[in-house]
């Protein structure tokens, strides 16, 4: 099967060594994505559920150039900063996600690359329709 990597532009990824997304037939991983926006700065500093939002539209972003969407998502995996914190980001989650249902996972971490940072979201999808219809 051929491998396609998606690259989001940012600086880290050459350095790293990663893709922001890799589909690889109908399977598609999202790395962990965080909050930063296009002008490479953090959105909703200090606020969990902007946080989250923004980045459920970076993974967003990320599934569309993969020929994705959010309704393929099968599983998340929510990385917080701050357990305390869990209702915001789930209900910001389960805005997006409420009828999708992903299996998913929220775990503390003590912290994430930038002090800014409170949430980071990673992904996978199946994509389960394409765009033939088949």
């Amino acid at each position: 099967m051929k491998r396609q990597n998606i690259s989001s532009g940012a600086t880290w990824e050459p350095i790293v060594g990663y893709s922001r997304a890799v589909r690889v037939g109908k399977h598609v991983h999202v790395s962990g994505t965080t909050a930063t926006g296009e002008d490479g700065k953090i959105v909703g500093v200090g606020d969990a559920a902007a946080q989250t939002v923004q980045t459920i539209a970076n993974i967003q972003s990320a599934l569309e150039k993969a020929g994705a969407k959010l309704s393929d998502v099968v599983r998340t995996r929510i990385y917080v900063t701050n357990i305390v914190e869990w209702e915001k980001v789930g209900r910001a989650h389960g805005e997006v996600f409420g009828d999708i249902r992903p299996a998913t996972s929220m775990i503390e971490v003590s912290s994430l690359i930038s002090p800014e940072m409170l949430v980071e979201i990673e992904a996978d999808a199946y994509i389960t329709e394409s765009k033939d219809g088949a």
